[in-house]
C-alpha cells in the first residue's frame, strides 16, 4: 500500500513539475539597427523554418539598443551600425567578446523625394550640399550619436560641406525615419544608407558619397552577456550562405566567407 502511495505522489511530482524548455519553444530577442530591418525580417522567418526557433526583433538606431541593453533589456543578439556602439557594450561586459563579428558593409548615398527635380549629383571635395537644398531640409540620422547621421558628418566635413549645411539639417532618432521625412517630402534631401534607399518606393538616388570620405561603414554582431544557449544557433545563422543571400539581395556587403 505504501509502495503505490509513493509511486502516486512520485508521479503526481513528474506531471505538476516544470517542464523543460524545448528549442522549439524558446523566442530569441534580436536587437538591430533600423537600417538592417527588411533583410532581418526575411533572416529571422528563414531561421525559424529550418529550427522552430522563434525570434522576436528589436529595431532603432544603435545608441537607442545599446543603452537598452546597459538597463537589463533581455537582448540575445546585438546589431550595431557601427563598431563605437559595440564597443560600448563591449566595454560594459555586456556582450559575449568571443562572439563578436564584423558581418556586413554599407553605402552611405544621398536621396531626394521621388518626384523631386533634382537630378544626378556626383559628390566630391567642395560638393555644395547647403545650395543644392536650396530652401528645404536636410534629413539624417542625429550626427551626434545615430551611426548614421555620424558617417554624414564625418563625409561632409571630409568634402568641405559640412559648416555651410550644418543649419539645414533635421536630425531624426535614426535612418529609417530621416528616410520617412524624405519620402514625404518633409525634407529635400537626405542621406542615408543605400540599403534603406533601395527598399524605399517614395525616394530616389541621387549621389553616392565617396568610399574614402568617411569611416567604413560596419555592422558588428554579438551575442550579449545573457543571450539563451540557442542564440549561438542565431549566431551562426547570420554567417551563413543563406544569409549572405539575403543581406546582399539587400544591397549590403558581406564581409566574411561564410559558415555554409
Amino acid at each position: 500500500m505504501l509502495k503505490r502511495a509513493a509511486s502516486i505522489l512520485a508521479l503526481l511530482f513528474a506531471l505538476l513539475a516544470p517542464a523543460t524548455p524545448r528549442a522549439q519553444d524558446m523566442t530569441l530577442t534580436i536587437f538591430a539597427a533600423a537600417s538592417m530591418k527588411n533583410a532581418v525580417d526575411d533572416i529571422n522567418a528563414a531561421f525559424s523554418k529550418a529550427t522552430g526557433i522563434k525570434t522576436s526583433s528589436s529595431y532603432a538606431a544603435s545608441p537607442a539598443l545599446a543603452k537598452q541593453i546597459e538597463s537589463g533589456a533581455p537582448a540575445d543578439v546585438f546589431a550595431s551600425a557601427d563598431l563605437e556602439w559595440m564597443d560600448y557594450v563591449g566595454g560594459k561586459k555586456l556582450i559575449k567578446d568571443d562572439t563578436r563579428i564584423n558581418l556586413l558593409g554599407n553605402k552611405l548615398v544621398l536621396i531626394a523625394p521621388k518626384d523631386s527635380n533634382i537630378g544626378n549629383v556626383t559628390i566630391g571635395q567642395g560638393f555644395d550640399l547647403a545650395k543644392l537644398a536650396g530652401d528645404g531640409r536636410i534629413a539624417t540620422g542625429d550626427v551626434r550619436a545615430v551611426p548614421a547621421g555620424k558617417y554624414a558628418k564625418a563625409a561632409l566635413e571630409k568634402l568641405g560641406a559640412w559648416p555651410a549645411a550644418e543649419r539645414k539639417f533635421a536630425m531624426a532618432e535614426n535612418v529609417r525615419a530621416a528616410l520617412v521625412l524624405v519620402g514625404r517630402g518633409e525634407a529635400a534631401l537626405g542621406i542615408v544608407y543605400e540599403t534603406d534607399a533601395k527598399v524605399a518606393p517614395n525616394v530616389k538616388i541621387i549621389g553616392q558619397f565617396p568610399a574614402d570620405s568617411h569611416p567604413a561603414i560596419t555592422y558588428p554582431v554579438a551575442l550579449t552577456a545573457n543571450a539563451k544557449p540557442e542564440a549561438a544557433r542565431y549566431l551562426n545563422f547570420l554567417r551563413s550562405g543563406t544569409a549572405k543571400s539575403v543581406f546582399e539581395t539587400y544591397g549590403f556587403t558581406f564581409l566574411i566567407r561564410p559558415t555554409s
